[in-house]
Formats: structure tokens, sequence, C-alpha cells
């Protein structure tokens, strides 16, 4: 595996401190760096040697204070051929500079850690996105780990500036006379892409799946997609959802 991908992987890869998931704890309108890495295992691996690998990693992280950096990893569970990877690695630090530190020090320090993962995994895709927060969970019904859903959306042409942002105000508001307790935010593509198809990516974030079932009945059997098609059917077009199980791996106070 590239020496270089796997060290930015340990050390960066939105979501909520408290709650368990980093991005919903920040400020509204505060932008939180988010870095995915999309993996494969290699030939003779699998989750459980992932998961020894990452106990290696919690000791290092703990011995070093790495005080300013949560991790999760993401499992595929809705999902279609073209995402040509076994697990996704997200991080995300209390503000870029945090992020920044974290890389550094994992640069510095974490050489022994980087080889172990690369017996296990090849990581093709490094991005970072800048993820902003539409709908905050209810305080304590969030828990560490978590199913996200992501869509990519594109803004419509001629849509008016700001409208997207009040539609999103209704949505939430909506949403939580429903009693939804997702979180909700759109991610802005930062780096290492280039050619995006699309806007933005706008994630959710559930409790579990059953959370997620009684979302999809509310938007669909309760009338949900009626109010949602008159917020959004002139501003933004989203392509479907995948969904992954997301496991919480270092979880420390971002806020």
């Amino acid at each position: 595996m590239n020496r270089k991908i796997m060290t930015c992987l340990m050390t960066t890869l939105v979501i909520a401190a408290g709650t368990g998931i980093a991005w919903a704890d920040d400020d509204s309108g505060k932008v939180v760096p988010v870095e995915l890495y999309a993996c494969k295992y290699n030939d003779g691996m699998g989750p459980g040697d992932l998961e020894k690998v990452i106990s290696s990693w919690t000791v290092w992280a703990d011995k070093n204070g790495l005080d300013n950096y949560a991790a999760w990893t993401l499992t595929p569970w809705y999902f279609g051929p073209e995402q040509e990877f076994d697990v996704l690695w997200m991080g995300a630090g209390k503000d870029a500079v945090a992020l920044g530190a974290a890389q550094d020090m994992y640069l510095e320090k974490g050489g022994e850690i980087a080889m172990e993962f690369n017996e296990v995994l090849t990581c093709d895709a490094h991005v970072n996105f800048a993820s902003l927060r539409h709908k905050q969970a209810p305080e304590g019904t969030t828990p560490t780990n978590s199913v996200l859903t992501f869509s990519n959306c594109s803004n419509k042409e001629g849509a008016p500036s700001g409208a997207l942002d009040e539609a999103m105000k209704k949505w939430a508001a909506h949403l939580d006379a429903q009693g939804s307790n997702a979180s909700i935010f759109h991610w802005y593509p930062a780096y290492g892409g280039g050619g995006e198809k699309f806007d933005f990516k706008w994630l959710e974030a559930h409790e579990n799946l059953a959370a997620l079932g009684k979302d999809y009945d509310s938007f669909g059997t309760g009338g949900g997609w009626n109010v949602y098609y008159e917020l959004f059917e002139d501003l933004i077009e989203c392509d479907a959802s995948r969904a992954y199980v997301a496991k919480n791996r270092r979880n420390v106070q971002l806020r």
C-alpha cells in the first residue's frame, strides 16, 4: 500500500462529542473538516485483522495523547457496484488546525502502526469535505455507533441564493415535528477529488437501522415526500442514498 496514503489514513479521515457523532456537536454555521479514505482488504485479510490493528492504534493514540482527533470505520450496508471498497475510514478534528496537528504527530511517530495497517488495507482514495450541519439530533439520542446515509446532490440552475438554507430550516422543522432524531449535514468537496459530478453530499446520521426505517416510513407512507418536493423540487436534485454502519474508533471532546 502507498505509505503516504496509509500514513494519512491513520491520522485523518460529520461528528458529535458527548453524543458520539462529531459533526453533530458543532455550532450551526461552523465548518468542520472531514476526511474519508476508501479501502479494500488485502488478500487473505478481513475485518478481524483490521480490529487487531485498530486495537494497536488505540494504544498508540492513548500513549501519545491524541485528544484532538475522532475516528470511525464505515461498513457498506446499502450500496451499489460502483462502490469498489470494503471499508471507509472517517475522522474529524475540532477544526482544521487540530486535524493537521494530528496528522503531523502521526507522520512523526506513527511509522510502526502505519506498517501494521499496510498489511491489512489498501486505500485508493483520500478526500476532504467541509461539513455544515443543518439539523442536530436531540441531546442524548445519537449513540457512538450509528447508521450514516450519503446522497450526491447538485444545485439546479437559477435557484435563488440562500433559498437552500431556508428550505433546510423548514425541512428540519418538519422532521422534528415528526419525531425524527436524525442529524443532517451538507458536505462540500474541498481536497482530493476533482471533476465531481455533484455540488455537495447530503449526509444523515441515524441511531440505528430501525431509526432509519422510522424516517423511511415517515417520508413514504407518512407523506413526507410531499413536503420534501415542495421545498426542494426547484432547488436541488439528489441521487439515491448509500447507507453505512458506522463504528466509533476514537471519541474525543471536539468542542
